[in-house]
């Protein structure tokens, strides 16, 4: 079988989960209700921009339980001994797995990156608050590909664990408690993987890192869960 049809064969059977749908949709929700709460809240001009960067910190939540979510729920029911009967070329329907999951989470970022600044577009607008001077859009394009890499990082690490409460226990403790514990307490907090990958939308916003050295840190922390994932995809039994 080709790495096409291993993607494709992946990338039907992620639109038929419910789970990975319900994120997918959840995630997208998510950046219109925030976009829509934090624009409705301001008191200041401030453009659609902001609002949206401002909702990707939650958004990342959904990314990576989709991320999770598109290796874990083989693992819950044993399905993936069916898989690596029908697949039995372990790194080919692992690349498979890993270009299927890119698509979903590209769309879903993409589109929950859109919905939000339209969202706060519209309801900025109405209440005459966004800002008049020229706003920089690339940001919001940092923001989405700062999704996918997160989401990739998730979908790594539960490659690696085979399981669906330790990999999820693990990133979201990351972003959500241990990152920006970290961040109070050290100047080298910018090592951590969303951190460093979070100067892809807040850039300028660290003396040492740039937007691109800080995408680096980001693929080396994907790069390395994903070499010890391959490794033990491809030796391990199931």
């Amino acid at each position: 079988m080709t790495l096409a049809r291993i993607t494709s064969a992946e990338a039907v059977k992620l639109r038929t989960l419910p789970v990975v749908t319900a994120s997918v949709l959840g995630t997208i929700a998510a950046a219109i209700v925030l976009a829509a709460a934090i624009a409705a809240s301001s008191t200041v001009p401030i453009s659609a921009v902001q609002v949206t960067l401002a909702t990707v910190p939650f958004l990342q939540i959904g990314v990576i339980l989709l991320g999770v979510l598109a290796v874990a729920t083989e693992y819950q029911g044993s399905q993936i001994r069916t898989t690596l009967t029908a697949t039995p070329r372990r790194l080919s329907l692992l690349a498979g797995k890993s270009l299927a999951f890119l698509v979903t989470a590209i769309v879903a970022s993409g589109i929950a990156i859109g919905a939000g600044w339209v969202t706060a577009a519209i309801t900025l607008s109405v209440r005459r608050l966004a800002a008049t001077s020229d706003v920089d859009m690339w940001p919001t394009a940092g923001a989405a590909v700062y999704l996918v890499l997160i989401g990739a990082l998730a979908f790594a690490l539960t490659v690696l664990l085979r399981s669906l409460i330790p990999p999820l226990v693990t990133m979201l403790s990351l972003v959500l408690i241990v990152s920006p514990l970290a961040g109070s307490l050290t100047e080298h907090a910018r090592w951590l993987p969303d951190k460093a990958g979070s100067l892809l939308y807040l850039t300028d916003t660290d003396p040492v890192l740039t937007a691109g050295t800080g995408t680096l840190i980001l693929l080396a922390w994907i790069a390395a869960a994903g070499i010890a994932a391959s490794a033990t995809f491809t030796l391990r039994d199931g």
